[in-house]
């Protein structure tokens, strides 16, 4: 966590380290912002940006996998996608070739607040991405990519550690 900052290099990597525990909390606070504007818990923004992460791939998140991404049980999930969708933010659409798959997209109204509460940050997010050329960013998402792959690994083993005691309680 902490690092010797005696090369530029350490001092480099260690003011990154920093910049991004700071983008985190300052991610989290303006999330939970948005949450407490529009009388949502922490869970439920994390299954609205799971939505939206899966339409922005143009794959559809579906039930299961929303409740594997949050690590919750199935009769969790349904309650969190009742409730969701009573309150406008998301819908559940069947599919069309299968119609016991059940995709969930973000619903009209929900994207609608959703982009009047981020729009502010989405122009500060452009602004400062203007300066930067394509081959820095390039770098940047390469980077980037990478860090969130690292964290979901090191999500996933807490995951697991956490899990292995009721497991073998269980068992």
């Amino acid at each position: 966590m902490y690092r010797r900052r005696d090369t530029r290099r350490e001092r480099l990597v260690a003011e990154i380290g920093t910049g991004l525990r700071r983008y985190s909390v300052d991610a989290q606070h303006i999330g939970h912002a948005f949450a407490a504007l529009h009388g949502l818990n922490a869970t439920d923004l994390q299954a609205l940006i799971a939505v939206m992460d899966a339409e922005l791939i143009g794959r559809p998140i579906t039930p299961g996998r929303l409740g594997e991404a949050l690590n919750l049980s199935s009769g969790s999930v349904t309650a969190l996608i009742d409730r969701l969708e009573r309150a406008g933010h998301i819908r559940r659409d069947r599919d069309t070739t299968d119609r016991r798959k059940v995709f969930l997209h973000y619903a009209e109204q929900g994207a609608a607040l959703a982009m009047e509460f981020f729009r502010p940050l989405g122009r500060r997010t452009d602004d400062v991405m203007a300066g930067f050329s394509d081959e820095e960013l390039e770098v940047v998402h390469r980077f980037m990519t990478a860090m969130t792959a690292s964290m979901g690994e090191h999500r996933d083993a807490v995951r697991a550690a956490r899990d292995e005691p009721a497991r073998r309680a269980n068992g």
